[in-house]
């Protein structure tokens, strides 16, 4: 018997995401708010839901792709009404990059009705998505991590388990603070280097080749040399919200992260600019500023 899946959410990530289980075999019913998301997502072969709030009532598994915690919430208990019209045994996996706190709190309300939430982030950009390159990172009960290993499998290179509920969710945060810096150092290099007269071809030749690479250094490097910032594989302001993230968790923990302070203020600039909507290579339109102004 196939598997049936709920997919909310056929925005970047979450269309990769439903035609490669859809490629895997998977009946995969989706709904989105936008209608052209929906269009695209049925001329891949797949089903279009009708009514949200029946979507528990068929699916085996409903995944969610969304942009945060708080449209994570009122999908959950508004849109699908999950409390409502829930299941026994119904799996819910959320992919969104959420607050911890609150991805527990509601996996622990959910389970109250019978229903098992798995927090199951994603590393990776979308066109990495689409290409079945990304890891899932996932938090929640382990028996039911493993009973999802042919769905986790159908979309990404690797999965890894790290714990209950909330686990991934953290995990996340700390991916994307390294990533995050990672880029930004990559373009105040590439910013002196410029300023100092280097040529931007023969930097990136040398930092590929050097002790200082990082994956940040193939995806973003050209992107920032040229000012290739649209369209956005990931965009500025989704960045900056994780970022805001990373610091509420620094504030609860009493741990500062002063990195991420100068990070989060570079964003916002840019954010404040118009800029929110550009790839997070954009981060190098900081420094071109700086030496602009």
């Amino acid at each position: 018997m196939k598997t049936t899946i709920g997919f909310v959410g056929l925005g970047l990530m979450g269309s990769g995401m439903t035609r490669n289980l859809i490629e895997a075999g998977f009946c995969v019913t989706g709904y989105d708010l936008d209608s052209e998301k929906v269009t695209k997502f049925t001329a891949a072969g797949g089903e279009k839901s009708e009514d949200p709030v029946t979507m528990a009532a068929h699916a085996d598994v409903i995944i969610l792709s969304l942009p945060n915690s708080n449209v994570v919430n009122d999908v959950v208990l508004k849109t699908l009404r999950l409390k409502e019209t829930g299941r026994e045994n119904l799996i819910l996996i959320d992919t969104t990059t959420a607050d911890p706190g609150m991805s527990k709190t509601l996996a622990s309300q959910l389970q109250k009705k019978g229903i098992t939430m798995l927090d199951a982030t994603i590393s990776g950009t979308s066109k990495m998505c689409a290409e079945k390159n990304i890891t899932f990172m996932v938090g929640g009960d382990k028996t039911v991590f493993q009973q999802c290993d042919t769905i986790f499998s159908a979309m990404a290179v690797q999965t890894f388990y790290l714990g209950p509920n909330g686990s991934g969710a953290l995990m996340k945060l700390i991916v994307n603070l390294v990533l995050g810096l990672n880029r930004m150092v990559l373009a105040e290099g590439l910013s002196l280097g410029n300023r100092a007269g280097v040529d931007s071809e023969q930097m990136l030749n040398v930092l590929k080749n050097s002790a200082a690479y990082s994956k940040a250094v193939d995806m973003k490097g050209l992107k920032m040399t040229t000012s290739d910032f649209l369209p956005a594989e990931g965009k500025l302001a989704f960045h900056l919200k994780d970022v805001r993230l990373m610091l509420d968790l620094s504030r609860r923990l009493n741990f500062p992260l002063p990195l991420s302070c100068l990070h989060a203020q570079a964003l916002t600039s840019l954010v404040a600019k118009g800029r929110g909507e550009w790839d997070n290579a954009a981060i190098m339109s900081f420094y071109n500023d700086l030496v602009s102004s």
